[in-house]
């Protein structure tokens, strides 16, 4: 087998650990072994007619899930395709969405989801509101306990995002987490997702290629 076989079936068995782990925390788990086959589980989660909102999230659009949600038929909530002055209003709404899709910063092999946030808007309606979330998840975003997931998520999503946005914190420049408390640290609110209560509500799917950071 080449390297690249034989990585894409170690994460194959990696993945099948993780949903079994997912399955024992009420979320759902789905194994895409590349973008195309992500976007049919992901669209095959979401009803035609359906209210979508999205958060921030590099990983929808990469596997096409956006362009998708925006072409069909659904009642997609466009906030990043929306003037500024009513984006508050399309996150508002989101909360009462059937479906909110995005991603998240880091995922522990045992299944717990790590998420920081800096607006906000993002880890609240994955905390509570919409009914049902649609998470895609690249296996770059697999960490070995709860704790390598939050260093993940601290030292590498968020640093990368902080560079992407362009905004003047300690780690755009050094590339690391220095716990600080500029003004525009998106290191606001961490969610740390251990268990859903209500089944069928979170659906991730895992999909073996690097996608979002």
């Amino acid at each position: 087998m080449t390297p690249l076989e034989l990585r894409s079936q170690r994460n194959e068995m990696k993945a099948a650990g993780i949903i079994r782990k997912l399955a024992q925390r009420n979320i759902k788990g789905y194994y895409a072994h590349d973008r195309a086959e992500a976007l049919k589980i992901a669209l095959s989660l979401i009803p035609e007619g359906s209210t979508v909102a999205q958060g921030g999230s590099m990983s929808v659009s990469e596997i096409g899930l956006r362009d998708a949600l925006i072409a069909g038929n659904y009642n997609y909530l466009d906030r990043d395709g929306s003037p500024r002055e009513q984006r508050q209003a399309i996150e508002l709404a989101a909360y009462d969405a059937d479906v909110f899709v995005g991603s998240v910063n880091a995922i522990s092999e045992d299944g717990v989801l790590v998420n920081i946030d800096g607006n906000s808007n993002r880890v609240s309606a994955y905390a509570y509101g919409p009914r049902k979330l649609v998470l895609v998840v690249g296996m770059n975003k697999v960490a070995g306990d709860a704790d390598a997931a939050l260093k993940r998520a601290r030292n590498e999503a968020a640093t990368l995002n902080v560079q992407r946005f362009g905004l003047s914190t300690p780690c755009a420049s050094t590339g690391k987490c220095i716990d600080c408390l500029s003004p525009d640290t998106i290191c606001c609110q961490f969610l740390i997702t251990r268990y859903s209560r209500h089944k069928d509500r979170i659906h991730l799917i895992l999909v073996d290629e690097n996608l979002g950071f």
